[in-house]
């Protein structure tokens, strides 16, 4: 995926604020979407970059635009963040490695501020396979968001490069 459609994706889920906004980037890998964030948020905000791979870890490269980009090589399944908030939380293509979807989800919650928002980008399927082992469709998404989120709000799709699936993006409210 281009850094263009990985932004068109995600741009409508950012608030369009003045002030700095800390975010999350659960599943970063080599931060193709902490890019597309950064892209996004004011000066002086803060990206989480959290992923399993520290090599991957290692490869996000911010523009100089005045994003601050945290680095963190843990789980982001089982990872306990500090007592601060986040404005967002962002995850691209990871919801699908983990098999309690809907438990991490009502997790997640619990670490946004009250006007927090979730971007979900997922594969639109219901189909496993090894690079997607617990699929999680947009309709899927709904029925798994809806105890904790009171606003599911699809956002775009795009064409994957795997098959003649979509991708599609998603906007999880509070």
């Amino acid at each position: 995926m281009e850094l263009k459609t990985a932004i068109h994706l995600i741009a409508n889920g950012i608030p369009k604020a003045t002030g700095k906004q800390v975010w999350a980037d659960l599943g970063a890998g080599r931060g193709l979407f902490s890019r597309a964030l950064a892209s996004r948020l004011p000066e002086g905000s803060t990206i989480h970059a959290v992923d399993k791979d520290t090599r991957s870890l290692d490869a996000i490269v911010l523009p100089g635009n005045g994003i601050i980009l945290r680095k963190i090589a843990a789980d982001f399944s089982t990872l306990e963040f500090p007592t601060e908030k986040f404005d967002g939380i962002l995850m691209a293509n990871s919801l699908h490695y983990v098999a309690a979807s809907g438990a991490l989800l009502e997790r997640l919650k619990g670490f946004l501020r009250a006007s927090g928002r979730m971007i979900v980008v997922e594969y639109d399927t219901n189909s496993s396979n090894r690079w997607i082992p617990y699929p999680v469709s947009y309709q899927s998404l709904q029925e798994l968001a809806r105890p904790a989120f009171t606003s599911i709000q699809k956002m775009g799709d795009t064409g994957s490069v795997f098959g003649s699936g979509r991708i599609y993006s998603a906007l999880l409210t509070v």
